[in-house]
């Protein structure tokens, strides 16, 4: 929890939103040097004597996408992969063990304190935050009084908490833990901190949000820090790939200099590594104020959006928590206070894939994470489900990619019936339910593209005016080449929004927005296609 007004005036604000929006903000820095190194054949072994490194390695590099990429958009296995410990492209299965120890649990959890008194040090004096002035009295009060849900603002709760979730969370991911044995650390530091890091008593929405959701976030950076890193080489490639992947993950980067991975060189690749797209869009967003008005008078903004598609789910292979996941986000600015628009995702946990005739299936149990703040309404939900995912190749160029999910909503926040505003306390509810999601894409090759996304919310308040909410979203959406890589498209956005409070009449209302972007589609060499 944070308090519910500003004390340091304009510039406490720009700090206390410059928490919340670090982690997308690092993404934006260093998404072109994210894509998975070409690594573990039988080849992959850098062998002292044989010429440099660099160069070894480019050879590496060079065979193995001789070996690994057809005509077809899918790689076809080559004789030289074990596929015990690597994927259909030759990458690690998982971390190798002989360079990434898992080191003694004491260590992880100093570090989880040592988060918590750096986070606690800058609100207090930094910032001279309320909330930061505790001590005995404080904690005892904490302790005896209880739980609550507590009031802070909509960005802080489902963006800032989960960031600081991660944190606590790659203190143990990045000392050799697994996502599963990780989770425990989230859930430490945040008890740790309701209870005495700030003198407002624990509420149930932090510690919730800040483990699960942090979880959610910290195996998605410490995926990507790994796609950047590669310890086998040296000079100023070396030193750009630690900074990259120390942004992205900071607790991860930290340990690596405190356990000297940052300096050793290695002769093979020893990271888990997954083929990555990245799909970047920039353009005009046109906010459509009047109810049911399709094209009306309202704002227009720039937007960028950033997607990061992670793993193949039609490659057939035992799965991991995160080894496939999708994490979309974007920005608005020019009119307002809110640069964060939306942020969602998905990662699956567990799952198996089939074959029926040509249709490839990917099904298995997701975790989801919803973020939209925007001058329309403002939803945070944390999601536990099912998902399908289904490929059918029409002829060699034109595919069609089908996802479909259902999960249940153990906590999310829902903007009240009056919408959003700019106060700097609670202006939304707490809610439990369930969401469904489907989404559809046909690909004509690269040449053009139509999908057509649906998102449905249904949401049962927990703490505010009690009623059911019925909240859906709409998105169709065309795409056309206009030289390689690079798209001119179209999005549509239909926001429906029902809700039938006790006591009072039902209320309906339907809000639209346009885009129009061009989108940069930054191919992984391994992973031929859009696989979703």
């Amino acid at each position: 929890m944070y308090p519910n007004t500003f004390t340091n005036g304009p510039v406490s604000y720009l700090l206390r939103k410059q928490k919340a929006l670090m982690c997308l903000t690092i993404l934006l820095i260093t998404c072109n040097c994210l894509f998975a190194q070409i690594k573990p054949l039988a080849t992959d072994t850098i062998v002292p004597g044989q010429g440099a490194r660099k160069q070894q390695l480019k050879e590496i590099k060079e065979t193995k996408k001789k070996l690994l990429t057809d005509s077809v958009n899918e790689p076809p296995k080559s004789p030289l992969i074990d596929t015990t410990i690597q994927n259909k492209y030759g990458d690690l299965l998982n971390d190798d063990p002989k360079y990434n120890l898992k080191y003694p649990i004491w260590k992880p959890a100093v570090e989880v304190v040592g988060i918590n008194a750096f986070t606690w040090s800058l609100d207090r004096f930094i910032l001279n935050q309320d909330f930061s002035h505790i001590g005995p009295t404080t904690w005892k009060y904490n302790i005896q009084q209880g739980w609550e849900w507590d009031s802070d603002r909509f960005g802080i709760n489902f963006i800032g908490h989960p960031y600081t979730g991660s944190m606590y969370f790659n203190a143990a991911r990045s000392q050799g833990y697994n996502y599963v044995q990780s989770i425990p650390f989230a859930i430490g530091g945040s008890l740790m901190w309701e209870y005495f890091g700030e003198n407002t008593r624990p509420s149930y929405n932090d510690v919730i949000n800040t483990p699960l959701n942090g979880a959610f976030l910290g195996e998605i950076f410490y995926r990507l820090s790994s796609n950047i890193l590669d310890d086998r080489t040296t000079g100023g490639e070396r030193v750009f790939r630690e900074i990259a992947a120390g942004l992205v993950d900071p607790v991860r980067g930290l340990n690596r200099l405190l356990q000297g991975k940052s300096f050793r060189k290695t002769t093979k690749e020893v990271y888990q590594k997954e083929p990555l797209n990245i799909t970047m869009f920039t353009g005009v967003h046109k906010i459509n104020v009047d109810n049911k008005t399709v094209f009306g008078k309202g704002p227009t903004e720039m937007l960028y959006n950033l997607q990061l598609d992670y793993g193949n789910p039609f490659e057939e292979r035992y799965r991991k928590p995160f080894d496939f996941f999708r994490l979309r986000t974007e920005f608005s600015f020019g009119s307002g206070r809110k640069l964060l628009d939306n942020l969602t995702g998905y990662g699956i946990l567990i799952g198996d894939n089939t074959h029926w005739g040509k249709l490839s299936m990917l099904y298995g149990a997701f975790q989801y994470d919803d973020y939209w703040d925007n001058k329309t309404f403002e939803l945070g939900a944390l999601g536990f489900g099912g998902g399908v995912f289904t490929k059918y190749p029409i002829s060699k160029a034109i595919n069609v990619y089908t996802n479909a999910h259902f999960a249940l909503v153990p906590l999310a926040g829902y903007s009240t019936r009056f919408g959003p505003d700019t106060s700097q306390v609670r202006d939304y509810t707490y809610n439990n339910g369930m969401e469904a999601k489907v989404e559809s894409t046909i690909n004509f090759g690269k040449y053009a593209s139509a999908s057509l996304v649906y998102y449905y919310f249904l949401l049962h308040t927990t703490v505010g005016a009690a009623g059911i909410n019925h909240m859906s979203i709409l998105k169709p959406r065309i795409t056309v080449q206009i030289i390689k890589n690079v798209n001119l498209g179209f999005e549509h956005f239909i926001y429906y929004d029902d809700r039938y409070l006790k006591g009072l009449p039902g209320i309906h209302s339907v809000r639209t927005e346009q885009k129009i972007f061009v989108s940069l589609f930054l191919e992984d060499p391994q992973r031929k296609g859009r696989y979703n």
